[in-house]
């Protein structure tokens, strides 16, 4: 493919040491027109380290990757757009990394080039690709991975895996991702932000994602801590764990719109270890704790749509634990799904699977299990049931929404989530001293939110 070398321009693309942009072709085997305004476009494949600048605006144009060891570094208070009509998505491959460090009064903003007319899946969102560990295989290849949603190319910059779980991608801290994602085929899909093997020595740190076309984040291997996220009226599902992610997370917002849901079946949490079900390593066993996921149902009395699902659906022999969580208004709540694969509930047994310290209020059904129709373990939901109510867990099942003691989980667009004097969330803690929790912050309180916590308002927003 020929090569361009572009010159960075005064007001556009910025290089630090004054380091050459090379871009080969424009993502899809055109060659590319330098930039001639201050709103520069990106596109192609980018070789040599960029500086985006603050206060200018940047279109993603076509598939944008950064490859080949090169540094995107992003200045607080600047927009990237990704542009609808050749649906902008920025790819950091292996071996580079994205530099995209925002600050609570000047936000890094990545939306669509829509404006007032912006909808979900308007731009394919940003792809994280990391040489950590992974189960996914690929030609053959175990511990190597192909991303979904059609962004491979000939020169493997779609791939994802290795053997380095200290991988650094980057920092991403106080950034907002609005209206990406799309299906590329049916289950290969581009989220709001895709995170595939990522090393722990990457920062994902207080990160909004609003109207997202399928997933609002997505981890697909890797080792990757992550924090303060909040996903915000996506399609599907909230945060999805696949293919052996062994991360923890802490402090999480879900906020569902009750009419919009997949055809797929929506879920806060959905995790699997991989697609069958199987018992290939590094095993699913991402630890979250301080999450609050708001599902459709407000009252008792609201439906919302009918393809809602499950708070939290932990199946086809995934080890997720979630901790000191608290899940409203879901048509199921926990449902442990043993009918693909190794059934899930042996990971109870083993104790590799732990939900604790949670508060599920206004749920249809709790607690639902489903069998193995292969491999029976001879449990019954009655069994499920038994052991989430197990005393030292902490687990608690409340009638309404309202008993929770948020001050306006269900007000979209000015979300409040202060608490009320007596409210459950400030007792009933699992505690931090168990080893699952090593390296968790500790608070004492269950949600994501505590005690006059503000940290999800100023640099978020919370579109109609």
């Amino acid at each position: 493919m020929k090569k361009l070398l572009l010159l960075a321009l005064p007001g556009m693309i910025l290089v630090s040491s004054c380091r050459k942009i090379e871009i080969d072709g424009n993502g899809n085997g055109g060659t590319t027109t330098p930039p001639t305004t201050e709103s520069s476009i990106l596109s192609g494949t980018i070789r040599s380290d960029v500086v985006l600048k603050t206060g200018k605006t940047y279109t993603l144009r076509g598939i944008v990757y950064v490859a080949e060891g090169a540094v995107m570094t992003i200045e607080p208070g600047t927009t990237v757009l990704g542009d609808k009509g050749s649906r902008g998505t920025l790819v950091i491959t292996r071996g580079s990394k994205l530099i995209a460090n925002g600050s609570s009064d000047k936000p890094i903003v990545f939306t669509s080039s829509e404006g007032a007319n912006s909808k979900s899946g308007d731009w394919g969102g940003i792809v994280l690709l990391g040489r950590a560990k992974t189960n996914a295989s690929y030609n053959g290849t175990a511990g190597l991975g192909e991303a979904e949603g059609g962004i491979n190319n000939g020169d493997g910059y779609g791939l994802f895996g290795g053997a380095d779980d200290d991988d650094n991608s980057g920092s991403l801290k106080y950034i907002r991702i609005e209206y990406a994602g799309y299906a590329f085929l049916p289950d290969k899909e581009l989220n709001g932000l895709s995170i595939y093997a990522v090393g722990r020595g990457t920062t994902i740190s207080y990160v909004e994602v609003a109207y997202a076309a399928d997933d609002s984040f997505e981890w697909f291997g890797g080792t990757v801590n992550c924090d303060h996220l909040i996903a915000y009226k996506g399609l599907d599902d909230e945060f999805d764990t696949d293919n052996g992610f062994s991360g923890h997370v802490q402090f999480g917002l879900g906020i569902r719109d009750s009419a919009v849901a997949d055809v797929s079946g929506s879920n806060g949490f959905e995790s699997d270890n991989d697609a069958g079900g199987s018992v290939l390593t590094p095993q699913t066993m991402a630890i979250f704790s301080n999450m609050t996921l708001v599902g459709p149902r407000q009252n008792t009395t609201s439906v919302g749509n009918a393809l809602f699902r499950n708070a939290a659906q932990i199946r086809r022999n995934s080890s997720l634990t979630i901790l000191n969580s608290v899940f409203l208004g879901w048509p199921t709540g926990l449902y442990i799904d043993a009918t693909t694969g190794r059934p899930t509930d042996l990971n109870i047994a083993s104790g590799d699977l732990l939900w604790a310290g949670n508060i599920l209020a206004g749920c249809a059904t709790p607690i639902k299990y489903g069998a193995s129709g292969s491999a029976p373990t001879g449990w019954s939901t009655n069994d499920l049931i038994n052991w989430h109510n197990t005393i030292e867990f902490n687990n608690s099942i409340l009638a309404n929404t309202s008993d929770v003691g948020y001050s306006a989980p269900y007000n979209y667009t000015s979300p409040d989530f202060g608490l009320a004097p007596g409210s459950p969330v400030l007792s009933g803690i699992y505690p931090f001293t168990n080893p699952k929790l090593t390296g968790f912050q500790t608070v004492a309180y269950r949600g994501a939110v505590g005690p006059n916590d503000n940290w999800y308002k100023g640099w978020t927003n919370f579109p109609q």
